[in-house]
């Protein structure tokens, strides 16, 4: 197994200062700040009994321990010690200065200079895929998206709609998928019910920016441009597929599920530029890993399609709120898929979405 050189192609590095301080809510704002009153609240849980809310509570310590860590490079640093040295991570950014919870302390661009630097460093350099990001709202000429691109070489594009604009919104058809679709840029966007939310945005709205049919405008206009829909749908549609005896049978999970959907689009071969990543997702591995090697291990023409576009991610640090590990997981992962086809979407996969071959 030492031969494969994996690319995970979902990870995260930014740091609390790049989240507003009012996020989620302002009242949070001692625990953002002195972590150990999260410790010691899920210490009073054990001795009340209450074992549940202080698991909750520890894995909210390792996730605020995680962003509070000083620099992207100290977070870096935490996750390549769970990976073979030569692995690859592809860096997705995140601007939250335009979703309604005020702006962050450390803007976009100084976001995207220090990404850069890590780039620029002669041990860890090699290891690092750096992606811009952009939120129309704040950035609707895609300036800082360009300069981080045509100045610091970033090797591809990450959005977020689910902040609060639309994936076909009318600035990025303009003036950022006819570029990247030119010159061969990848994009990666998030594809999950869950995850940060707009602050004035209901869930119905923030999932019809968010769900897979969204695309369809995009890739009809923009054939050659390779999206990758994050998460394979989500937690939350897979725990839908896998567990169908729904208590509500109107909700949008069952009847229009996510993950189905994708599989479908990807398999049926009409879409050549769509992927997607099994990232936060498989972290619940022992409910959904069988379905995944069922879905790539099929031997009909649709399932050859999917194994050839789903990519290997975790979403590194947001994983710090389950329980497994990015090791435990990825060591399971192979063992349950084969080398095979743990080769195909750690690997090759992701140098084709990547455009290194």
């Amino acid at each position: 197994m030492s031969d494969i050189r994996i690319i995970n192609c979902h990870i995260h590095l930014f740091t609390g200062k790049h989240i507003p301080e009012d996020y989620p809510y302002w009242f949070l704002r001692p625990l953002k700040r002195m972590p150990w009153l999260i410790r010691l609240l899920a210490g009073l849980m054990c001795l009340i009994g209450q074992h549940p809310a202080a698991e909750k509570l520890d894995r909210l310590h390792r996730f605020q321990k995680e962003s509070q860590a000083g620099s992207q490079k100290a977070i870096l640093d935490n996750v390549r010690r769970h990976y073979p040295d030569n692995t690859r991570f592809v860096v997705l950014p995140m601007d939250l200065s335009a979703f309604g919870y005020g702006r962050p302390e450390v803007s976009l661009a100084r976001q995207h200079d220090e990404l850069a630097e890590l780039t620029r460093d002669p041990d860890i350099g090699k290891a690092v895929i750096p992606f811009a990001t952009i939120d129309p709202r704040a950035d609707p000429q895609a300036t800082e998206l360009w300069r981080a691109v045509n100045q610091l070489g970033f090797k591809g594009v990450k959005i977020y709609p689910r902040l609060g604009f639309a994936p076909d919104d009318p600035r990025l058809m303009s003036h950022v998928y006819p570029k990247m679709e030119a010159h061969g840029l990848p994009l990666m966007t998030h594809c999950s019910r869950g995850g940060v939310q707009g602050r004035e945005l209901s869930d119905h709205r923030a999932d019809r920016f968010t769900e897979p049919q969204a695309y369809l405008s995009i890739m009809r206009a923009h054939p050659r441009l390779r999206i990758c829909l994050a998460h394979f749908g989500g937690q939350k549609d897979w725990a839908a597929y896998v567990n169908p005896d729904q208590e509500n049978p109107l909700a949008d999970e069952y009847t229009r599920n996510w993950q189905v959907q994708i599989r479908r689009m990807i398999g049926s071969g009409n879409y050549p530029g769509l992927w997607t990543d099994i990232s936060y997702t498989l972290f619940h591995f022992e409910d959904y890993v069988p379905f995944l090697r069922l879905f790539l291990m099929g031997d009909e023409p649709e399932d050859e399609r999917l194994r050839k576009r789903v990519l290997f991610g975790s979403d590194f640090y947001m994983t710090r709120q389950e329980e497994l590990s990015e090791k435990a997981v990825c060591f399971r992962l192979r063992n349950a898929l084969g080398e095979e086809v743990f080769r195909q979407i750690a690997e090759e996969n992701p140098a084709r979405w990547l455009g290194e071959t």
